[in-house]
């Protein structure tokens, strides 16, 4: 099931590319540039972890959402998918954190 609404989501997000920015929040992010994508990213991680710190539980859910919707739009319009990314997750399932570090190539 969370498959199929990530899923569904990158479908919408690929549907507003090239859209009117007039009409389609998602369309005036991409049409803003990879700068004002970064910058609701950051927005909403910073509202994520406030809403930790408060300790609500429905506002920890709703930040996180928006979090989450946030960094799909910065997948796709990297031409990236979801499923790269729970790909990404499922080859560390299983590995020790220090260990899946130590494996990553440094840049």
């Amino acid at each position: 099931m969370s498959d199929d609404i990530l899923e569904r989501l990158m479908t919408v997000l690929e549907s507003r590319k090239g859209g009117d920015p007039s009409s389609s929040y998602v369309a005036k992010l991409y049409d803003q540039g990879i700068d004002t994508i970064l910058k609701k990213i950051g927005e909403e991680s910073a509202e994520t972890i406030i809403a930790a710190k408060s300790g609500d539980k429905e506002q920890i859910i709703y930040e996180t959402a928006d979090l989450w919707f946030h960094s799909l739009v910065l997948l796709a319009q990297q031409n990236l998918t979801a499923q790269q990314v729970l790909d990404e997750l499922d080859r560390r399932f299983g590995l020790s954190g220090i260990e899946e570090k130590s494996t990553r190539t440094k840049q």
